[in-house]
Parts: C-alpha cells; structure tokens; sequence
C-alpha cells in the first residue's frame, strides 16, 4: 500500500526564481549551495525533459552514496514537476517505490513551495524517521536555495 506527505515551504524568493534555481538548475545549485551533503549531479540521460535521469551523489552525511531518479513531469508555466526515484538511496532497501511532486505558487512577493511524497514501503520496514529527515532535507535544500536568491537578487530572474 502506497503511503505520502505533504510539506509547504515559504520563501521571500519569487516563484519563477525558486522553480529554476531549486528543480531546473539543481546539478549545478545543489552541490554548491551544500557541499557538506552533495558532492554532484550528474544527468545520465535525457536532456532534461520527461524521461530525463539524473543522479545525485551524496557525501558520507547521508546513510547512502547515491539516488537516480526520473523525471516524470515538467511544466515551466504552472512551475510543477514529479520525480520517481528509479535507483539508489533506500529503494530495494527500505522501499519499494517513491515519487516527489513539486508546485512552486506566488505568494504576496513571495512564494511556496509545495511538495508531496508518495512511497510504497517495504513490508515491515517503518520509514517514519526516514520520512522525518527526507522532509527536514527538503526544507533546508529550499531554505539555502532562498537565501542564495536573496544574496544574488538577479540570478534566475
């Protein structure tokens, strides 16, 4: 049986500007903005379009080397995408499946971030802590990317 969470991120940043910076620019973002959990990413295949595949290498902070995920949707006018995780990470371990679908809104001179996390656990395997420190490293993930737009106000405008 499938499971999911939702999580709302608020930024000061605007929409436009979170969506390309935190989901289209993220190889290149990512591993600067933390360096101390992302050591690179790399697109397999694809050229960022649905059926893109794109891994993310991990330093030894995170309880894994790496995740390869697929990109299922993208939609730069409604600012939404959905990824699946397709190898890596805790699938065949923990999980048996796991996707991620993003919508980033406008709000005031803002915006939000708005995920859900859908996953099919593996019988008998609790994921809550998992699922506790998935959600902590979105927000951080999304905070950093925040601030960088702020430090930088004409990046990804």
């Amino acid at each position: 049986m499938s499971s999911s969470w939702t999580l709302e991120v608020e930024t000061k940043a605007s929409a436009a500007a979170i969506y390309k910076a935190a989901f289209l620019d993220w190889h290149n973002l990512g591993p600067k903005l933390l360096p101390e959990l992302i050591t690179g990413v790399t697109l397999i295949s694809g050229g960022g379009t649905p059926g893109s595949i794109r891994q993310i290498n991990f330093t030894p902070a995170v309880p894994f080397a790496f995740v390869k995920e697929r990109l299922d949707l993208i939609d730069r006018e409604k600012l939404e995408l959905k990824v699946s995780i397709v190898e890596g990470g805790d699938l065949g371990v923990k999980i048996e499946s796991a996707s991620t679908h993003i919508k980033v809104e406008p709000k005031g001179n803002g915006s939000i971030v708005k995920v859900t996390g859908t996953y099919k656990a593996i019988a008998g395997v609790d994921i809550s802590e998992d699922t506790k420190k998935a959600q902590e490293a979105f927000i951080k993930s999304i905070k950093a990317v925040e601030e960088h737009l702020i430090a930088n106000p004409g990046a990804y405008a």
